[in-house]
């Protein structure tokens, strides 16, 4: 059953707006202000660069693992106390990470933010297509990705100024107020289930492939960051990424017997989803590759490890401009040429980043097309798609598989970006040879990008 009976004509829209994006901004921020707070974390309590990892790894973890769970749940019980729920859990996590007075209840309370992070983008993009009129979705998609653009902006200097003005625990406790604002909101704004769906009967909750996307979940993710591999000083990272396969073959003939899939995969039996899947993999990727850009700074130009964010300042600006933009834009050109533009400044950009010859001018220029990439390829183009494709009983399970293809493609990115340059010899000659081959894939995603129809039909699905 939907969750949702359609589109509102009323304010409700307007009153929506500052509830779904202040949301998705505390889940961006609190991404992007953790990384300024490595450094302390590890001397306060006296842990080496291998354990303090877990404090990104295990937020990666439990925040995939959450967002199909809590998808299913929203398209079963409805957009509000599933989004709710997640903000709830998230703040709590916070307070919980502001607490600890170790560093394992750090990793623990991480895991528990992690769990409420997971479910707080995927239901508002569900919310979105629900309430908002075809017309309006590709706006509020598109600012919804450049969120993220503005929290990677705020985020540093934000963390920077609330150590030096307190301490690494108003990182976290910062959340707070947000989260009871989004939830006083929140209560009062966000559109209930229909009787319709109240009334329904609901087939079981799908434990087995709870459960099994919970542990495939794990070992790839395990696997793509290699983190158990220093702790244990064991090489365990091809058997993980063969257990992943296995299990995933294992979870999809479970789900095609299962009566309400955890993960619907009848969605990749259609070429449209399935073609939206795979490139947002791509975008993943594409947004992944910018973590290792200030090293290219630092290695071929001679930019201080201080001052490598501050080169990244006109990419991250353009990042916000292309997600704006592109919203705009989507009804008008279509998602399917906003997508092929993505992935072709990408393909422009990582392709001008593999030349350190020309000096620090063209990697700045370069900087401009990466970020105006990065800001269409995440915005709404991609999830336009899921909404307008995917059947409504399942939209929240369609945005959250976006959610998971783009955590993926990120993972695989900073794994496979290493790698490379350290095959080719490390320094700017490795990270130029890495560049070139990720020019080479977003070349690639972008003629994947022809099979995506021209026009979207942007009829709801009530299937």
């Amino acid at each position: 059953m939907p969750a949702t009976t359609g589109p509102h004509t009323d304010s409700a829209p307007r009153r929506l707006i500052p509830v779904l994006f202040i949301g998705v901004f505390m889940a961006a921020l609190d991404t992007a202000i953790v990384g300024p707070a490595i450094p302390v974390l590890r001397q306060t309590f006296g842990i080496d660069n291998r354990l303090v990892g877990l404090v990104m790894s295990v937020f990666v973890l439990f925040s995939l693992c959450s967002t199909a769970l809590m998808a299913n749940l929203s398209d079963r019980y409805g957009r509000k106390p599933i989004y709710l729920f997640s903000v709830a859990v998230f703040g709590l996590g916070s307070l919980l990470i502001a607490l600890s007075p170790s560093f394992w209840m750090v990793v623990a309370s991480r895991a528990i933010q992690g769990v409420g992070a997971g479910g707080i983008t995927p239901t508002a993009s569900a919310v979105v297509g629900d309430v908002f009129e075809p017309a309006q979705r590709g706006r509020m998609l598109g600012l919804i990705g450049a969120t993220y653009g503005m929290a990677f902006v705020l985020g540093p200097p934000l963390a920077s100024a609330l150590m030096l003005l307190g301490s690494w625990h108003w990182i976290f406790l910062i959340n707070l107020p947000i989260a009871a604002v989004i939830l006083y909101l929140g209560v009062r704004v966000l559109p209930g289930a229909p009787p319709a769906l109240a009334l329904a009967p609901q087939a079981a909750l799908d434990r087995s492939g709870i459960a099994l996307t919970f542990v495939l979940l794990t070992a790839l993710v395990l696997g793509i960051t290699q983190v158990l591999d220093p702790l244990l000083g064991l090489t365990l990272w091809p058997g993980l990424l063969l257990a992943a396969a296995l299990l995933l073959v294992l979870l999809v003939a479970v789900e095609k017997r299962a009566a309400a899939p955890l993960i619907p995969f009848y969605l990749f039996a259609q070429r449209q989803l399935a073609t939206t899947y795979a490139l947002a993999i791509g975008a993943g990727f594409g947004m992944g590759s910018v973590i290792f850009l200030s090293s290219v700074a630092t290695h071929a130009y001679g930019v201080t490890a201080q001052h490598a964010g501050f080169v990244l300042l006109p990419l991250v600006l353009c990042s916000m401009l292309g997600s704006m933009g592109a919203g705009r834009a989507l009804n008008r050109a279509g998602p399917r040429n906003m997508v092929l533009l993505g992935f072709a400044m990408l393909a422009l950009g990582y392709g001008l980043t593999a030349v350190t010859s020309q000096g620090l001018w063209l990697f700045l220029l370069a900087s401009m097309p990466v970020g105006l990439g990065v800001g269409i390829v995440v915005g709404g183009a991609l999830r336009s798609i899921a909404i307008d494709e995917a059947p409504v009983a399942v939209r929240a399970a369609a945005q959250g598989l976006i959610n998971i293809c783009t955590a993926i493609g990120t993972l695989m990115s900073a794994a496979s970006i290493s790698a490379m340059a350290d095959l080719a010899g490390g320094g700017s000659t490795g990270f130029a040879w890495a560049y070139a081959v990720v020019a080479l894939c977003m070349l690639a995603m972008l003629l994947l990008t022809l099979m995506l129809r021209k026009k979207t039909d942007t009829t709801l699905q009530t299937v």
